[in-house]
């Protein structure tokens, strides 16, 4: 593994779902869905990989794979929250600066963009970094598909302005589709985890509108597409349909 002592990825994976209680563990192809998040972020090939998560179910799947995980607390409010605490937990020194935060509902999460996203963070001055790509309309009507409205500064990189589940800018195109994985400056994911949710947050239910409340700054990457995530049972439906039909047409090789 090709590791950069000063980055770290971290999948937050809690049992308990809303929408769709037990959603680690949702078998895809024959493995959890946390497994197949972790085997992306592995092939990535770039940093030390660890789930941090509140079930031990999951991480003995995790640690039966070869892989590395973190118990956390339960009444986390929030991804970011578990996050802070894998990695005080993880590097207690604190000699690691950047932590790639990954959703661990993204089973055919592209490996790369996992670089793209180190990149936008690396370039930058911000305080964290995140990604987007363009947004159908189709998926601008609908309220689980995030919209960043986005400063650019070239056809790649800018910053953001604002998140909603709205689909803003009005009268603007492209609308911008937000992949909810997160680049963070370590200094910057201490300071938001200690900040009380904000009100533009608690309004549209975005954790990230608290950083920009507080006046921090996010940098945006584009990407090409964005992975499917899985929030409810339709959305588990449909990630087994695509994986199964990579299973189908990747190349079996030869004697």
């Amino acid at each position: 593994m090709a590791k950069f002592s000063n980055k770290v990825i971290i999948i937050p994976a809690r049992f308990a779902a809303s929408r769709l209680p037990g959603k680690p563990l949702a078998d895809i192809g024959g493995k959890p869905m946390i497994q197949h998040v972790w085997e992306r972020a592995m092939a990535a090939d770039m940093a030390p990989v660890y789930v941090a998560t509140d079930d031990r179910t999951i991480a003995d799947v995790i640690t039966a794979a070869g892989g590395k995980a973190v118990m956390t607390r339960p009444d986390h409010p929030s991804g970011s929250d578990r996050v802070f605490e894998a990695i005080e937990t993880i590097d207690p020194d604190r000699n690691i600066e950047q932590i790639l935060n990954l959703q661990g509902d993204l089973p055919d999460l592209p490996s790369g963009l996992l670089h793209q996203l180190a990149a936008t963070l690396d370039r930058s001055k911000a305080d964290l970094a995140t990604l987007v790509t363009a947004a159908s309309d189709a998926e601008a009507a609908l309220p689980q598909v995030v919209k960043a409205v986005v400063s650019w500064q070239d056809a790649d990189y800018g910053s953001a302005l604002y998140f909603s589940r709205a689909a803003i800018p009005v009268g603007g195109h492209p609308l911008w589709h937000h992949i909810g994985v997160y680049g963070w400056r370590r200094a910057a994911l201490a300071r938001f985890v200690a900040l009380p949710p904000s009100p533009l947050e608690q309004a549209e239910k975005l954790e990230q509108l608290r950083a920009l409340e507080a006046g921090m700054t996010i940098a945006i990457g584009r990407v090409d597409t964005a992975p499917g995530g899985v929030d409810t049972a339709a959305d588990l439906a449909a990630a087994r349909q695509r994986l199964t039909k990579t299973a189908k047409t990747a190349p079996t090789g030869t004697d």
